[in-house]
């Protein structure tokens, strides 16, 4: 009797701790799942990572040397700029995030680089570096709608929140083209640092975060002025930034030292700088904000970085050949 009443014990402790263990299970919140998708230059391929669990999970054919890549805002497709060989195969790759295959290519400028859309995803606007000019696509009709001059070399291009204007970086002529997206013009001309790349607009609207490479620092843009208020000094060779969902934090990936300098936008200063990989060349930031992705170009790799701790928790390999810029589906 007493062996019986041991087991019967030994039976219910186990419920219990199964039962315990299952409650404490199901209370842990899942990891949030998007996807990053990331142009690999050398492999005319974009490499998709799932960060729920950071693989790769697709790799995708697209044209030549891709760059850089923009999700439109109801996620349900990627741009990608392919910027081509010797002024030609010079388009936009369009792929499906529901089943990561091109459904068409875009004929754009000469070597195309940045890419962004209105919050509306109406348009998506197209900087060619060697045409020095934006083409303006129309998303429902796949086709460029407008093609505006601007400065000499741009690179990057940020649309603001109010889908109002889009900031271009023109790197030769070391300032930025605004564009009023309504009538597709040039309003204003801003001189910044020395090569300007990448740039990145506060979710306010309010500023705009322009990264220089060759004069290492980061030009911090009023847009309600259209002037320069602040200059950062930032690790040498910035070329990509991204900021925060909260306004909080800047990121920007600096191929001088191969790290990610953290920029506070409260106090326009850097506060730390995050070791990753080589040659770190785009950096996006994940919806919820807690996790920032870098692709470094050399080591061919993902560099993840915790926004709380400011520390690499994660490298992805299967990048394919120099990963480039990085875009983060909504």
């Amino acid at each position: 009797m007493l062996q019986k009443d041991r087991k019967l014990n030994r039976f219910r402790l186990f419920a219990w701790l199964s039962l315990a263990l299952f409650v404490a299970l199901s209370s842990v919140p899942a990891a949030a799942q998007s996807y990053a998708y990331v142009p690999t230059h050398k492999s005319n391929s974009v490499s998709v990572i799932n960060t729920a669990n950071n693989s790769v999970v697709a790799v995708i054919p697209v044209g030549v040397q891709p760059l850089q890549a923009a999700i439109s805002p109801d996620g349900a497709f990627a741009y990608v700029t392919d910027s081509g060989w010797f002024l030609s195969n010079n388009d936009v790759s369009v792929i499906s995030t529901a089943d990561n295959t091109v459904v068409t290519t875009i004929p754009v400028g000469r070597f195309p680089v940045g890419v962004a859309f209105t919050p509306n995803g109406a348009l998506a606007y197209v900087a060619n570096q060697n045409s020095n000019d934006v083409s303006v696509i129309d998303t429902a009709t796949r086709t460029v709608v407008a093609t505006i001059a601007v400065g000499v070399n741009p690179w990057g291009v940020a649309v603001t929140p109010n889908g109002a204007f889009a900031y271009v970086t023109n790197q030769a002529t070391n300032d930025v083209s605004v564009i009023d997206t309504r009538t597709n013009t040039v309003v204003a001309t801003i001189p910044v640092g020395n090569n300007p790349a990448g740039l990145a607009i506060t979710p306010n609207g309010a500023f705009a975060y322009v990264a220089n490479y060759l004069s290492a620092g980061v030009s911090v843009v009023s847009t309600a002025t259209n002037a320069v208020v602040n200059t950062i000094a930032a690790p040498d060779y910035p070329i990509a930034i991204a900021i925060t969902p909260d306004g909080t934090s800047g990121y920007v990936a600096t191929n001088g030292n191969n790290i990610v300098a953290v920029i506070s936008t409260a106090s326009n200063s850097v506060t730390t700088s995050v070791p990753v990989g080589s040659i770190p060349r785009g950096v996006a930031i994940t919806p919820d904000g807690a996790f920032a992705y870098v692709s470094n170009r050399m080591s061919n790799d993902v560099s993840v970085v915790s926004t709380a701790t400011n520390t690499v928790v994660a490298t992805i390999s299967g990048a394919a050949l120099f990963p480039e810029g990085i875009a983060i589906k909504p």
